[in-house]
């Protein structure tokens, strides 16, 4: 691990006993793990202290493992432009415990909280405005979870002349499909080519 990450990951862990579980590097990169009902906590911290200085929030995602009893994992990347450094916070829940909101810390969490509410299912307590940001309003599932069905009986779309989403039955339609088994490095057949026709 390079120095200066390694650095920031002994002060965190020193400095927030109890909210820094883990310190360890992921692909070049610093991931602390870190409890989940102390992560703003741990967010303030690295952006206002004067060895950290993670002032730029770039993304929240969610990772499902739905074999965990806390099967959702949040993660947090921060990045320090004066030191050219980025960290990753690791955080755990599960499906009905909710996670403190971020947003009063970093204000770009607002839609990733929202995406990753909609995607996952997972909560954020105190966020002003947790709604639905991807899916329709009357969605019923959360997509990116590993046990949510590739298919159903019904699908959505919008209709231009109705000027609303409409509910329709799937429709699989099979017989204006094109199968070309053909590895794409033998090119289309010429014209009088009696291999290509099959003779």
């Amino acid at each position: 691990m390079d120095d200066a990450l390694k650095a920031i990951g002994d002060r965190a862990l020193a400095s927030l006993p109890g909210a820094v579980l883990a310190v360890h590097e992921s692909f070049g990169e610093l991931t602390l793990e870190a409890e989940a009902l102390r992560i703003v906590e741990v967010l303030s911290f690295l952006r206002d202290d004067p060895a950290c200085q993670f002032i730029c929030f770039t993304d929240l995602s969610g990772v499902d493992y739905p074999e965990r009893d806390k099967r959702f994992d949040v993660v947090y990347l921060l990045l320090s432009p004066r030191l050219n450094l980025r960290v990753r916070i690791k955080i755990a829940t599960d499906e009905a415990t909710p996670v403190p909101s971020t947003i009063q810390v970093f204000p770009a969490a607002d839609w990733y909280e929202r995406e990753a509410y909609d995607m996952y299912g997972i909560l954020f307590e105190g966020h002003p405005d947790l709604r639905r940001i991807l899916t329709d309003y009357g969605f019923d599932g959360h997509p990116l979870r590993k046990d949510f069905p590739m298919t159903g009986f019904v699908e959505l779309r919008y209709d231009d002349q109705e000027k609303r989403v409409r509910y329709e039955p799937v429709k699989l339609t099979q017989e204006f499909r094109q199968f070309d088994f053909l590895s794409p490095w033998e090119g289309a057949p010429l014209p009088g080519d009696e291999k290509a026709k099959g003779q």
